[in-house]
């Protein structure tokens, strides 16, 4: 069987495949969780992960406790398909359409805070870099080659599925 790539396997698989992959590892830091420690005072208090909305349109903040954990990999299979690319391009990619009542909806983009944190902790993890040239984030060798790894599991996952 030949490699395959992030481009040959559908988002909807990989994203979570590499989403469980990132909470296995335990590496990624979460913002929130590490505060929640420092003092006594806030060890009672849920981190900022679990109450922030991820855009001005949302109503409320996600109800899956793991979203932060898909949001990475999601931005990570992104920053892979375009080769540079920054955070105000991400945010236009992750808004959605605002509730405005009786006026028409219109477009608003998604939190630069969270797109920004997410983009922080996958370059800790090494998997993205900023690029000095063109501005933005680009894949490192070592998130590449984990990211085809991953879409060759689960490439090969699918197939054996579909045999069965």
């Amino acid at each position: 069987m030949s490699a395959a790539s992030v481009r040959d396997v559908e988002a909807r698989l990989l994203v979570p495949a590499y989403a469980s992959f990132l909470k296995r590892q335990g590496k990624l830091d979460v913002p929130g969780r590490l505060h929640r420690f420092r003092d006594e005072k806030s060890a009672n208090l849920s981190g900022t992960v679990d109450t922030v909305k991820t855009g001005v349109s949302r109503e409320l903040p996600p109800q899956d406790p793991d979203w932060f954990y898909l949001r990475c990999a999601s931005i990570a299979r992104q920053v892979y398909i375009r080769k540079t690319v920054g955070v105000g391009r991400l945010c236009k990619m992750y808004g959605s359409a605002q509730n405005r009542g009786v006026r028409p909806s219109k477009h608003v983009d998604a939190s630069k805070s969270v797109v920004r944190r997410a983009l922080q902790a996958l370059e800790k993890l090494g998997v993205i870099e900023t690029n000095e040239e063109t501005g933005g984030r680009s894949v490192t060798p070592s998130g590449q080659r984990d990211l085809d790894r991953m879409a060759q599991a689960v490439l090969e996952e699918a197939e054996n599925t579909d045999s069965d």
